[in-house]
């Protein structure tokens, strides 16, 4: 009779026992919910209430769009520019890329890309259709790591608090 649950077995099932539990000859059960207690701070021994958070006032201004200095267009997308070498100003990712790719003397099969940390280089890949396999020429250090650029700083504001 196993698996019945009707036959010499007496027991109820689980989902009845604690409908009967909450709902049984004692009334209906408490329901507190877990934040009402306060925290209970083990190295006092005492209970400490949380302070209650109070979320980041939002700059008022909106977002700067600055005009890339090489193309003259304004930069829609903030978060992918980069910062000019010379003036600091924000310029678009594309058009540095452009720059870069006329500036160096590419052999047939090389190509422009960028590597990360502000860094582009010329890549020669070892099968055109698979981009797996790549040897690194050159190494072109575009952003300086050391120096934060002021308009990154302005824009920082508006995404972080800290």
């Amino acid at each position: 009779m196993s698996g019945s649950g009707r036959g010499g077995n007496k027991r109820q099932g689980f989902r009845r026992r604690d409908k009967d539990r909450e709902n049984g000859a004692n009334g209906p059960r408490d329901t507190k919910k877990k934040g009402d207690n306060p925290r209970f701070d083990k190295t006092r021994g005492v209970f400490v209430d949380r302070p209650k958070w109070v979320p980041p006032t939002v700059p008022s201004e909106p977002i700067p769009v600055p005009d890339c200095p090489y193309c003259g267009k304004p930069i829609k997308d903030i978060s992918a520019a980069l910062t000019d070498k010379t003036s600091g100003e924000a310029v678009h990712f594309d058009c540095v890329l452009g720059r870069l790719a006329k500036n160096e003397t590419l052999e047939r099969g090389d190509t422009v890309t960028y590597i990360g940390g502000g860094r582009f280089g010329v890549v020669r890949f070892t099968s055109p259709q698979d981009t797996r396999g790549f040897t690194i020429k050159k190494i072109v250090e575009w952003e300086n790591k050391e120096n934060r650029s002021e308009w990154r700083r302005s824009l920082a504001d508006h995404y972080s608090t800290t």
